[in-house]
């Protein structure tokens, strides 16, 4: 295992007993949720692991390592100030000494680094709405590293269509857990549709061990959110009008906060309902694939 990765002692147990382990990102603790609700997220996506028979191991950087299983204390330093860590600032970012709050790119990467294979999160980034210039560094880490990424689709401020279509040209599988079409997060259905349904964890586990066995590497697992967000689109259409001039990684969080304020904070209960559900089915279903046979 790589000198740049610091494994909590529960996490490295969990691993080497082959017991099943889910990856979580703190990008929603430094940068995603105001709070509580980034902390309310965090902790109660690690219990709904572990009720589920796994071990979380949720991702930073900190004192110049990469993280992989957090105390508490940990989670509340990233929630104090933490800059937001993709995978192409991970060294910057070890180097430095900071407290960086890792995306879901940079989490693929360190869970991939220490041989975990299922991750939850909320949304995958992908192609902007009116820049398709502007590209999430998620859909490139999906087609290099082997990671199941649990998530209620792309961030519905995002362009869905144009999403899985550069995910189709990575050569990315994009299965919906129990649906056929792709989840628009705040909302189950969008008019695209999935690659492929899996229905239950047994079915995604076997799915994903045939995709692993035959060359594949990240897959996208959409899981429909537990509930909706009435207005969504609306309200993503006026927030991506309004903040037309800003690009770059400040955009994503900037229009999620104004849909926040339009919603009047519907959209935060959401979101941390959501990414607690992804992060229960990704937990059975990594208890399923760690049932396999050669697993």
């Amino acid at each position: 295992m790589s000198d740049a990765l610091r494994v909590s002692p529960e996490v490295a147990d969990a691993l080497a007993k082959g017991t099943a382990v889910v990856a979580l990102e703190t990008s929603i603790v430094g940068q995603g949720l105001p709070a509580p609700h980034n902390l309310r997220a965090a902790r109660e996506c690690e219990a709904a692991i572990r009720d589920e028979g796994a071990v979380p191991a949720t991702v930073a950087v900190l004192d110049g390592k990469i993280h992989v299983g957090l105390a508490d204390a940990d989670l509340e330093r990233i929630a104090a100030g933490a800059i937001k860590v993709s995978s192409r600032d991970l060294g910057t970012a070890m180097s430095g000494g900071a407290v960086g709050a890792t995306t879901v790119a940079a989490t693929m990467r360190a869970a991939g680094m220490a041989g975990i294979r299922f991750f939850a999160t909320g949304g995958i980034g992908g192609v902007h709405r009116g820049h398709p210039e502007d590209q999430s560094a998620d859909l490139i880490e999906l087609s290099r590293t082997e990671v199941a990424v649990f998530c209620a689709g792309a961030k519905i401020i995002l362009d869905l269509a144009l999403t899985l279509e550069r995910l189709e040209s990575l050569s990315v599988p994009v299965l919906g857990y129990g649906c056929d079409e792709l989840p628009a997060f705040y909302t189950r259905h969008s008019g695209c549709a999935v690659g492929a349904r899996v229905d239950g964890p047994e079915e995604t586990a076997a799915v994903l061990k045939a995709a692993w066995d035959t060359g594949s590497r990240g897959v996208v697992v959409a899981v429909p959110p537990p509930g909706e967000l009435e207005g969504a689109e609306e309200m993503v259409l006026r927030a991506v009008r309004e903040l037309s001039g800003v690009s770059g990684p400040e955009l994503t969080p900037r229009l999620l906060a104004r849909v926040a304020e339009l919603s009047g904070g519907r959209s935060l209960d959401l979101n941390v309902d959501l990414v607690v559900n992804n992060a229960k089915v990704a937990a059975r279903v990594a208890r399923a694939s760690s049932r396999l046979p050669g697993s």
